[in-house]
């Protein structure tokens, strides 16, 4: 922010998703081919917070609904005047910032897109209103000024906005500003009747393969084409559920936790690689970020993707701190991921013992790589161990997970014995037929190095 010429900043945010950018680029159409509202349809309000409404349209597909806070009068004139320049808004004006940081935002988060706040009658008031509507609506928040200073700028982002306006206006930048808010503004989706389930793969020690399962799990129940399936990578600072994947994600499982207070379903999906099997992924960071999630934010994370997603299922790795989450208490089935070696055979005893004792949530125990002819001792044993029989056994094929590890092409697309149990483990409670595999496609080694 060395160059202070302009008077608008465009403040820093998760790109556009494909939609959001077809969604700009017909705005951008109509800024330049309508011609400009009249405001001469202006209804007075006998409150004394809002002090008019008026647009040249009803709010419609492409037009934005404006909350236009501000005390000062001269500069919300002013306002008010750049935005009459830009077609099909409906603009309503408030004159003071109200008292009681809780009640303006829940006034505002659902009536509006737009919320547009002058910072210079209480600069720290309204930067704390900026903060509370941010938290509480997915309207993109605006902030006004004759103030640039970078300081200032700063505090303006950490607060929550997303756009700056300098005064005095000019039509152009903020015609610019509307046409962003517009392309983030979320589609509006009809809401599930029912919270999508939750599955969650738990690895009894490291290495003993519940990343590489998860992920075909999750790739096996995304082939039925009315499912959405998503995958989230909670192994956390290093999972490399993406890296097994073959993807290469920009934003990550920490983006959403820190910004969980905030996350709603329009973010998650900035989020998210969609892998060319069809599900979708929200990945743990590439390089590694040490960060200590708060049980709620991971529970707002869960609560946002069972909206929005039929199946998601996460890697839990061998995180025992998850344990407090929904992920554990909500979920349909933990898979308990384990060898039939002494020290993960020891591990599931402890975890069974100290976790799993009642009825939910339900577990089923899945010895990994399992080859009955090199055991070490009898499948009485095994299940002597573990207190319980395993519900399903996943048999050994090194040369297929470590082609997947090098190409990205998950093996359950293809046909073989491993992938034949874990198709049936997603038939088991998707209730789909198998069908037949699909041929991998054939892709080039995919490397991070």
């Amino acid at each position: 922010m060395s160059s202070l010429q302009n008077t608008s900043y465009e403040l820093p945010a998760p790109p556009a998703s494909a939609p959001q950018k077809r969604r700009m680029a017909r705005s951008k159409s109509n800024v330049a081919t309508n011609p400009s509202p009249s405001n001469s349809n202006v209804t007075t309000n006998p409150s004394p917070f809002l002090v008019s409404s008026g647009a040249g349209e009803l709010p419609g597909p492409e037009s934005l609904s404006i909350a236009l806070i501000g005390p000062n009068d001269t500069g919300r004139a002013a306002a008010v005047q750049a935005l009459a320049d830009c077609p099909a808004n409906q603009i309503c004006e408030f004159s003071n910032y109200q008292t009681g940081l809780d009640d303006v935002p829940r006034m505002l988060a659902h009536k509006y897109d737009v919320i547009i706040i002058e910072l210079d009658s209480d600069p720290e008031y309204a930067l704390q209103l900026v903060e509370s509507v941010g938290a509480k609506s997915a309207a993109t928040v605006m902030v006004y000024s004759e103030n640039a200073d970078p300081e200032l700028l700063m505090r303006v982002m950490r607060a929550g906005a997303r756009e700056f306006l300098q005064l005095p206006f000019e039509p152009a930048v903020v015609a610019e500003a509307l046409m962003r808010a517009a392309a983030r503004r979320p589609v509006t989706h009809t809401k599930k009747k029912t919270e999508g389930k939750l599955w969650g793969f738990m690895s009894a020690k490291g290495g003993a393969g519940a990343t590489i399962l998860a992920c075909n799990f999750a790739v096996a129940l995304a082939q039925a084409p009315e499912q959405k399936t998503l995958l989230i990578d909670l192994d956390l600072p290093l999972g490399d559920a993406a890296l097994n994947l073959g993807i290469a994600a920009e934003f990550s499982t920490i983006d959403a936790l820190q910004a969980a207070e905030r996350l709603d379903a329009s973010f998650l999906s900035q989020l998210l690689v969609k892998h060319s099997s069809g599900v979708w992924v929200l990945a743990a960071p590439g390089k590694f970020a040490q960060y200590q999630a708060s049980d709620e934010a991971i529970d707002r994370l869960i609560d946002v993707a069972r909206q929005e997603f039929d199946n998601v299922v996460v890697d839990m790795g061998s995180k025992l701190d998850l344990m407090g989450t929904s992920v554990y208490k909500e979920a349909a089935t933990i898979y308990l991921v384990t060898q039939s070696s002494i020290p993960e055979l020891r591990n599931s005893n402890r975890l069974v013992s100290q976790f799993f004792t009642a009825a939910l949530p339900k577990l089923e125990i899945v010895i990994n790589r399992f080859e009955p002819h090199a055991l070490g001792f009898s499948e009485e044993h095994i299940t002597k161990a573990l207190t319980r029989p395993a519900q399903w056994q996943i048999p050994n094929d090194y040369a297929r997970v470590r082609q997947m590890q090098i190409d990205g092409t998950p093996f359950v697309l293809a046909d073989s014995a491993i992938a034949r149990r874990i198709r049936k483990m997603a038939q088991a409670i998707s209730g789909q037929e198998e069908e037949k595999a699909k041929a991998p496609s054939k892709k080039k080694p995919f490397f991070f190095f």
